[in-house]
């Protein structure tokens, strides 16, 4: 587990740009935080980075959007979610359990059990410091990206 603090957006979108140079194909990634976390922000800016061209936007009423890019970005929203079923009916276990492309779960911790084995998660929560102050940690589960997680800590902490 790393943490790394951001305090603008234009630093969040750093950020997110040097996940996006490190994360491959195959990546399950869960981005946990509030409303106004800075979540949609920072996937826009991971897509943009992967070559995806044109708007991205959290798929909170669509509850997954795809995106085209230098590999396919499957980016699900389970706020609006009530139920596991739910998961099911929008095809969920079918992009997480062998991903192809990249996965990015906004809202993960409503259905923590319905989750896959392995996955990356970066928590973002304000600081309070300024409006504008976050702090990002990021951890995995499983044994799976243990590794991508040191190699991305290093690379982060001599980039950032």
């Amino acid at each position: 587990m790393f943490t790394c603090m951001t305090s603008s957006p234009e630093e969040t979108v750093h950020l997110a740009e040097l996940v996006g140079q490190k994360i491959r194909e195959g990546t399950v990634l869960c981005l946990e935080g509030d409303l106004g976390a800075g979540k949609t922000l920072f996937v826009q800016s991971l897509a943009h980075t992967l070559g995806v061209e044109g708007e991205v936007t959290s798929p909170t009423f669509n509850l997954m959007n795809v995106y085209e890019g230098i590999c396919r970005i499957y980016h699900f929203d389970l706020y609006r979610l009530e139920t596991e079923e739910e998961l099911e009916d929008i095809g969920f276990y079918e992009y997480t359990e062998e991903p192809e492309g990249i996965v990015v779960i906004e809202w993960p911790d409503k259905f923590p059990e319905s989750l896959p084995e392995d996955y990356v998660k970066i928590s973002i929560e304000r600081t309070g410091e300024t409006e504008n102050s976050r702090r990002f940690m990021f951890s995995c589960a499983g044994e799976k990206y243990q590794e991508f997680i040191k190699e991305l800590e290093t690379f982060v902490h001599t980039s950032h």
